[in-house]
């Protein structure tokens, strides 16, 4: 991302970007899951927090990133890589079903604020998208209006996910099963192919590869 001049390409692709990072689409699934057997009043109380958790830690990143790169010598291109492996793992996940982690828990139920925390607000609501774009913007943002326009975009987008996750019983009640796992499924692909890039762009940055022709 070029932060050297604010326009609406950038805005707009930051947005979208975080809308895969930090909006809500990825932790949708998990935290039904995990909240199911909540009284409403808790679930809510559960999707607050892990709202606010994650806010609070890509906001961290953002101003803490790129000092902890120097400081342990990474580049953006290794975040890409990194970022991208993660993130194929958690899509291939998506893609494929939740596994057994979920279907074989106990009828307990369990600690929101705990799982509000780990694995809701971190790696589910902040993904490894998330993760890769904020530290790339804190390494790259130049200006007190760059920095303005992430901590914005990052707000914005939490303000989103906060309407979701405090209506979520009423959300939930109006999404039809079948079409919540499709949907899923399509977004698991469609996310495996973002890490496949991500790491394609990271390779190139480290210069392990070269860029094809024409991009």
């Amino acid at each position: 991302m070029d932060f050297s001049s604010i326009n609406v390409a950038l805005v707009t692709k930051l947005l979208l970007l975080l809308l895969i990072g930090l909006g809500p689409k990825i932790a949708l699934v998990p935290f039904l899951d995990k909240t199911k057997a909540m009284p409403p009043e808790e679930q809510r109380a559960t999707g607050r927090l892990m709202v606010k958790t994650a806010v609070v830690t890509a906001l961290v990143i953002f101003v803490t990133g790129a000092l902890l790169m120097r400081l342990l010598h990474i580049t953006s291109g290794a975040v890409a890589v990194a970022g991208g492996i993660i993130l194929a793992l958690l899509a291939i996940k998506m893609a494929t079903g939740h596994g057994e982690d979920v279907v074989e828990e106990d009828h307990r139920v369990p600690d929101g604020k705990r799982i509000a925390v780990y694995p809701l607000a971190v790696p589910y609501l902040l993904n490894p998208v998330g993760f890769t774009v904020l530290l790339i913007a804190s390494a790259e943002v130049a200006s007190v209006a760059g920095a303005a326009l992430v901590v914005g975009v990052v707000l914005l987008v939490g303000a989103f996910d906060y309407l979701v996750f405090t209506n979520i019983d009423r959300l939930a009640s109006r999404l039809n099963p079948t079409s919540l796992v499709v949907s899923e499924v399509v977004f698991g692909i469609l996310l495996t192919a973002v890490a496949v890039q991500l790491t394609v762009l990271g390779l190139q940055s480290l210069g392990i590869i070269a860029a094809a022709a024409g991009h």
